[in-house]
């Protein structure tokens, strides 16, 4: 049986992780889960960041009055793969996964932190958590470190101590705070050549913005909608402003926010770089979407419209996630997901003019490119 590898899965962090970890002087402002009586929900609150129900973290194989009813539990409720290493593999094992790509859940909101201190100093102690956690079993829990990147400095730093702690990657607010630079600025140019020296991938999850929307839907379905736009943005920034021009190794993540728009956002690109580009003061050498199929990958769980869409994006480019232990997650059953999402893809390949590998067989080879350094399947 092939392996397969999530590109983007999930912990549970400690509901006391940073009232435990961080510095004295800071952990009466350390973020922590509470219990709101006024909702009977548990929730996720730190100082400027908008609260959140902890058990949509942990609803893993809950739908519908299931999850209704899930929503108001807390960590009795959660499965403890979410922080117990050899819990983890177990279910791994039962969801016949090989290794997953460890994001955080709880540290996704503190992106939106508007105090740069204490930004910087739950990420740390983030990292450290995490690195000790895949530390069980590097072969199978692969860390991503968490960084801020109010101070560049200071980003670049941590950007390689994780790598020094054994990081495989790291993730950055999916959108700069209110009054930082957008990506595509030469403000961060030594954070991103320090990333592609260290060959350590960028990610842009969804969830992650540095700001708080100034206006949210009370509609569920339009909140499920409105969290891809954030790294949409980044992306174009970071392509428009010459970020991949300038740092051709360097590679990109775009987790959890699918992939099927990839074809018309590449096209919009090129269009606009077509029309435009000579009244950039940098102009790009090359098409955008010349950049985004060298260098950015994107993750999807159950998005059947991205792997049709391989011509146009390419077929490297695709990374399967399971998103455990989230709501969304396709645990237990990621193996009959993937080959449900993949069965137009897989037929259309097949037949081809030309042999071809499988759009799963290049899913495997993409995640091992980009996190190579340490998986070793």
């Amino acid at each position: 049986m092939a392996p397969i590898i999530s590109a983007d899965s999930h912990v549970t962090e400690p509901a006391d992780l940073w009232c435990e970890r961080l510095d004295r002087s800071l952990r009466g402002r350390a973020p922590r889960v509470v219990r709101d009586y006024a909702t009977d929900r548990y929730l996720f609150v730190a100082p400027g960041v908008r609260p959140f129900a902890i058990a949509t973290g942990f609803g893993a194989g809950k739908q519908g009055h299931d999850l209704k009813r899930h929503i108001h539990r807390g960590y009795e409720a959660a499965r403890p793969g979410g922080w117990d290493p050899a819990a983890r593999i177990a279910d791994q094992d039962a969801d016949g996964v090989s290794c997953e790509v460890l994001y955080p859940t709880h540290g996704m909101r503190l992106f939106a932190l508007p105090d740069a201190e204490l930004q910087r100093a739950c990420f740390r102690a983030y990292n450290d958590w995490i690195v000790e956690l895949a530390s069980y079993d590097r072969a199978r829990l692969i860390a991503l470190g968490a960084i801020s990147l109010y101070d560049v400095g200071s980003a670049v730093a941590e950007l390689e101590r994780v790598g020094r702690l054994g990081a495989a990657g790291v993730l950055i607010a999916g959108s700069p705070p209110l009054g930082q630079p957008t990506y595509g600025s030469r403000a961060y140019d030594p954070f991103w050549a320090a990333a592609e020296a260290l060959r350590l991938p960028v990610s842009l999850h969804c969830i992650t913005s540095g700001s708080a929307r100034q206006t949210v839907s009370t509609s569920p379905y339009v909140q499920y909608l409105d969290v891809i736009y954030d790294v949409q943005r980044s992306l174009a920034e970071l392509v428009c402003g010459g970020v991949l021009e300038r740092f051709p190794a360097l590679a990109v993540v775009s987790a959890e926010n699918d992939c099927g728009w990839f074809p018309h956002f590449l096209h919009r690109l090129d269009h606009a770089h077509e029309r435009f580009c000579k009244h950039s003061a940098e102009p790009l050498a090359f098409p955008p979407s010349v950049y985004v199929r060298r260098q950015v990958y994107a993750t999807f769980q159950d998005d059947p419209t991205g792997p049709l869409t391989w011509r146009q994006f390419g077929e490297d480019n695709y990374l399967w996630a399971s998103d455990y232990p989230h709501v969304d997650s396709t645990w237990p059953d990621s193996r009959d997901t993937i080959a449900r999402t993949l069965e137009s893809t897989e037929t259309e390949l097949m037949h081809t003019v030309f042999p071809h590998p499988t759009v799963s067989e290049t899913m495997h080879e993409a995640v091992l490119d980009a996190y190579g350094r340490v998986i070793h399947i």
